[in-house]
């Protein structure tokens, strides 16, 4: 199942990855962060297609350290850089007359090198030497990562868990103020400022619980898990984990016009320069 699964991120995000770099117009800090969270996902997808091969194909105790490195790797680049996209809303609300300038730019390039640069560092720790290869006794749930390694991962997780929330609050926040004053300048509160509003937050809502119900129960199970249970547990944890990297590209990115209009240009060659579309910001979610 975790093999099945690689593959179908692999291909929906290889997809997300061309579109981007395909085209010239999707070069906005937005559709970075997209295509950042799109490669990690590829790469996440590719990993779990690797984990397979050798540990049940081609059986290599070395090449599968270094396939959960790169697991490891691939998928703390994708939590956080998802944290980066809410991070971006956020500016996007809270500093929306200065959010199209330079500044931007560099913050957003900060994030991905952090993202990136903590995330190579996570994955190279098991393979540089933090595993339980010649010590069992260490051995977590997710051999061969020790119980200290996948208690850092689990904890980064829960701390990336609650700064997301705590931001989509805040953007709750905005949004409601931004609908209030609409309200108040015009009188009365239209009904489609509050359907739109509501959507708004139920959208937040659906983004945040779609990524807690994926990772979550992983993240508990790595924490309170013993590692003689049956391994079944931890691929039953793992694999609602692989699904939240399946369904990124739907909340993220095959849902936005630019995308969309991108994708009818890339594979269909169809698409009708005189169909209008407007430029949106993060902020439009």
């Amino acid at each position: 199942m975790l093999c099945v699964s690689g593959t179908a991120i692999a291909c929906e995000n290889a997809i997300v990855v061309a579109i981007i770099c395909y085209s010239p117009t999707l070069r906005t800090p937005m559709f970075v962060l997209i295509g950042s969270l799109a490669t990690a996902d590829l790469l996440a997808g590719i990993g779990l297609i690797l984990n397979f091969v050798f540990q049940y194909v081609i059986r290599s105790e070395t090449i599968s350290l270094l396939t959960v490195g790169f697991l490891v790797a691939s998928f703390t680049a994708s939590v956080s850089s998802l944290l980066a996209i809410t991070v971006d809303r956020y500016l996007s609300l809270y500093n929306a007359l200065t959010y199209y300038s330079e500044r931007t730019v560099l913050c957003i390039h900060t994030m991905l090198v952090c993202t990136w640069g903590v995330s190579l560092c996570l994955g190279l720790l098991p393979v540089l030497g933090w595993n339980c290869l010649h010590d069992h006794a260490a051995c977590s749930v997710v051999k061969p990562l020790t119980k200290s390694n996948v208690t850092l991962l689990s904890a980064s997780f829960f701390l990336i868990f609650i700064i997301m929330l705590h931001l989509y609050i805040e953007i709750c926040k905005i949004v409601c103020r931004h609908a209030h004053q609409i309200a108040l300048q015009q009188h009365f509160l239209t009904a489609s400022h509050y359907v739109a509003t509501k959507k708004g937050v139920s959208t937040l809502a659906i983004i945040l619980g779609t990524f807690g119900a994926s990772w979550l129960p992983f993240a508990i199970y790595c924490v309170v898990g013993d590692p003689n249970y049956p391994s079944v547990y931890t691929y039953a944890t793992l694999l609602p984990a692989t699904y939240n990297s399946m369904i990124n590209p739907i909340i993220y990115a095959y849902r936005n016009q630019e995308i969309q209009r991108s994708m009818w240009v890339l594979f269909c060659g169809c698409f009708q320069s005189k169909v209008s579309f407007r430029s949106r910001s993060p902020s439009d979610v």
